[in-house]
């Protein structure tokens, strides 16, 4: 199983940016198709944004042009760049590695836009 550190998350004003980091474990890290996906108390886990193993990208409609999601193959790390941040933007947000199938996830984040 890999294992998965996110760092990055914190309060930020509306309007504002923050970096999410995620960095994983494991040798075939190239291999691995990443993910960020964020759950709300009470909601389900949703995906955020994705990045596959050749660096095709796909965004939920509700960031679509506000964060991009980005993967750094030498340092095993993905990133979460978040700009434009809205209050309903506030949750955790989780690193998510998919290995032919075999799934794991970070402990999470929180992200928190407030004035």
């Amino acid at each position: 199983q890999v294992q998965l550190v996110e760092s990055g998350g914190g309060l930020v004003q509306p309007g504002g940016s923050l970096r999410l980091s995620c960095a994983a474990s494991g040798s075939g890290f190239r291999l691995y198709n990443m993910a960020w996906y964020r759950q709300a108390p009470g909601k389900q886990r949703e995906l955020v944004a994705s990045i596959t193993i050749g660096s095709n990208t796909n965004y939920a409609d509700s960031v679509k042009g506000r964060f991009t999601i980005s993967r750094d193959n030498g340092k095993k790390m993905i990133y979460l760049q978040m700009n434009s941040l809205k209050p309903e933007d506030t949750t955790v947000y989780y690193c998510n590695a998919d290995v032919g199938g075999l799934r794991s996830w970070g402990q999470g984040t929180q992200v928190t836009v407030s004035s």
